[in-house]
């Protein structure tokens, strides 16, 4: 079951300029492995880390360092998750991520769902309401 869907879109020269301009958010957003790469890949990670905080329901307490973005021998990305990213995950049921990351000049986005068998909140329709009435 879906319990949550997050997405980013990033603009690359916009965050490559404010990683200049503020040195110390590279290293409060990304782990030193995270830091090396073009300014697309660093931008890409940090759309994911964007979008799995909006899939976990935007709780302001997460740690961006606690999401970290691999990838698989044949490039694709995915996350491990630590400390308040997955504790989050843990209270929310949220058994496994799917993230895609997708650059297109210089725009890149990326998505994540997130995956558990129980649902992340009760009040919330899964898709829609039926209007019961007729005319």
């Amino acid at each position: 079951m879906i319990l949550g869907v997050g997405i980013d879109l990033v603009v690359i020269d916009r965050f490559s300029a404010a990683l200049e301009r503020t040195p110390a958010l590279r290293t409060r957003l990304f782990t030193q492995s995270e830091q090396a790469g073009a300014p697309s890949s660093i931008a890409g990670r940090f759309a994911a880390k964007e979008a799995i905080a909006k899939a976990l329901g935007a709780p302001g307490n997460l740690h961006w360092t606690d999401a970290v973005v691999h990838k698989t021998p044949a490039g694709q990305p995915y996350f491990r998750v630590t400390g308040t990213v997955a504790a989050r995950a843990r209270d929310l049921g949220v058994e496994r991520f799917h993230l895609s990351i997708s650059h297109d000049g210089d725009f890149v986005t990326a998505v994540v769902i997130a995956e558990g068998s129980t649902r992340m909140n009760p009040d919330v329709p899964d898709a829609f309401e039926i209007d019961q009435e007729t005319t």
